[in-house]
């Protein structure tokens, strides 16, 4: 393999590896949104 193509593979790896966990970190983090209640609104 030449160094070219090592370089971008490993660069590609990153780049999602770091998007994928960027959005995994954010749903955990995320509040829970209220649900309105089907039995409030009797």
């Amino acid at each position: 393999m030449t160094t070219a193509a090592l370089i971008i593979m490993i660069t590609v790896q990153l780049l999602v590896t770091l998007i994928s966990g960027y959005y995994f970190i954010k749903i955990l983090l995320a509040k829970p949104k209220q649900e309105p209640d089907s039995y409030s609104e009797e």
